[in-house]
């Protein structure tokens, strides 16, 4: 530990650091909401316009639709816009696959996981384009559709009755 001043070694010991133990609760853990299961063909659809590492949302989105589809919904994410960035398996660093930081490739793991599941991962081909990303690098078993799917998409799976998630960032 370094050398502190007289000052440092006062603010340090002011009030305890930190104040609770390891593994204390910070927050109660009451789930207000019943944990509801898919009823028979109920059916969970999240549509993606954020950028991974921009803000949470892209994760959180794929986050909560592999909890869905755990819960038993046909679950499906639509990215399009930037979204679309998140589908590409030839994200990382120094080499495609490597994380450069902790959680760089959080996304991709999770898209691989919620497809491996059965989940559905749609991605729009003008997104890309936008972006100068290209198809063929897109994660395996992600669909990729035409700009004008993003609507009919969410007509399809509105006229299903689905559970519509959509996220927006920008």
């Amino acid at each position: 530990m370094p050398e502190l001043t007289d000052l440092e070694q006062k603010s340090l010991e002011e009030v305890p650091h930190p104040s609770l133990p390891e593994g204390s609760s910070l927050y109660g853990g009451t789930k207000v909401f019943p944990d509801y299961k898919a009823e028979n063909g109920e059916s969970y659809f999240t549509l993606v316009h954020g950028i991974a590492h921009e803000s949470s949302v892209s994760f959180v989105a794929i986050l909560q639709a592999t909890r869905a589809l755990r819960k038993g919904f046909e679950t499906a994410i639509y990215f399009y816009g930037p979204g679309s960035l998140n589908c590409l398996a030839t994200r990382g660093f120094p080499t495609t696959g490597n994380a450069a930081f902790p959680g760089e490739m959080n996304i991709n793991d999770q898209l691989k996981t919620f497809i491996a599941e059965g989940g559905k991962v749609y991605c729009c081909r003008f997104g890309l384009s936008l972006h100068g990303a290209r198809e063929e690098d897109l994660i395996e078993g992600v669909i990729p559709t035409h700009p004008l799917d993003v609507q009919d998409a969410l007509i399809h799976y509105a006229r299903k009755g689905a559970v519509i998630n959509s996220t927006y960032m920008f």
